[in-house]
């Protein structure tokens, strides 16, 4: 019961947002039979025939409800440029997405959490002044002008890298900036668990630094991981679309772009849902996470 009120408030959210970018789409000017139009040469009386065909003549509140009818009985639609099932598009598109975020991911925790107990355990080295670099790092640059920096320099300049098909440039700037949020967090929980009294015991009992953050301290310190698990996937959606354009990676982000350019509406409502759907089920998964870590929670 205690998560009804959540699920309700997400799915909500998941609606407005469905309402919202139906709206926004149709109040661009043009639309995928204008697209073809120009693309193909066709004449006015050609593309009112294909409008009739492809059901845009008919009102919003019409194709509204189609489009709201078909994805409730799990049908997506064709795509209005391609007349391929959008569902299989989306099945070919989701895997590249799924691993980009992925390895961002994995990176991200990897370094975000090392840095953070490293600099715990020694904090007169220089892994805590890293952690705040780190930091800044994630709030100050967005991943999208890092991922422009990234091709300057190490495609155009330095040649030594592809600009587009590859991998290793997005997942380094997403793992760096999953890596920053997560530090300075940590960090601070870290921090304070270090001082509580059965750590000072621990110390009393001889045990090293490294160990006594490994076997004690990390563990009691999940709760601020699963507190900031939601924002850091909401954000790595975001950024792993980013980089898919930017980098011409063939996932989710690209199959969006191409469908704004296009004027494909059907490929668009349906990418957008799933994403809306995707960050509610991270919210609410973060949310389950935090009050088994933490049982403070409640």
């Amino acid at each position: 019961m205690r998560l009804a009120a959540p699920i309700l408030r997400q799915l909500l959210t998941a609606a407005a947002i469905g309402v919202l970018v139906f709206l926004l789409m149709r109040v661009i000017p043009g639309d995928v039979v204008d697209v073809l139009g120009i693309e193909g040469d066709l004449t006015e009386q050609e593309q009112q025939a294909l409008r009739a065909e492809l059901g845009l003549d008919a009102g919003w509140g019409v194709q509204f409800l189609r489009w709201v009818g078909g994805a409730l009985a799990g049908d997506l639609g064709l795509s209005l440029r391609y007349n391929r099932p959008v569902a299989e598009m989306i099945g070919y598109a989701l895997p590249h997405t799924l691993m980009l975020a992925s390895l961002a991911l994995g990176l991200g925790l990897a370094l975000g959490i090392t840095a953070a107990a490293v600099a715990a355990a020694r904090p007169r080295g220089p892994c805590p002044a890293f952690v705040q670099a780190l930091n800044v790092w994630s709030i100050a640059l967005p991943t999208f002008c890092v991922g422009l920096a990234a091709i300057l320099v190490f495609s155009i300049w330095l040649g030594w890298l592809p600009v587009r098909g590859q991998r290793l440039m997005p997942v380094l700037v997403l793992g760096i900036d999953i890596a920053g949020q997560i530090a300075k967090p940590l960090h601070e929980e870290l921090k304070e668990i270090l001082a509580t009294p059965f750590i000072r015991s621990a110390r009393a009992k001889g045990l090293a630094p490294g160990a006594i953050v490994l076997r004690h301290v990390l563990p009691n310190a999940a709760g601020v991981l699963s507190a900031v698990s939601g924002l850091i996937l909401a954000g790595l959606v975001s950024g792993a679309l980013t980089m898919e354009v930017l980098f011409g990676l063939p996932g989710l982000g690209s199959l969006a772009f191409q469908a704004i350019a296009g004027r494909d509406w059907t490929v668009l409502q349906s990418v957008i849902l799933l994403f809306a759907l995707g960050v509610i089920a991270a919210n609410l998964l973060a949310d389950l996470a935090h009050r088994l870590a933490d049982p403070r929670v409640r």
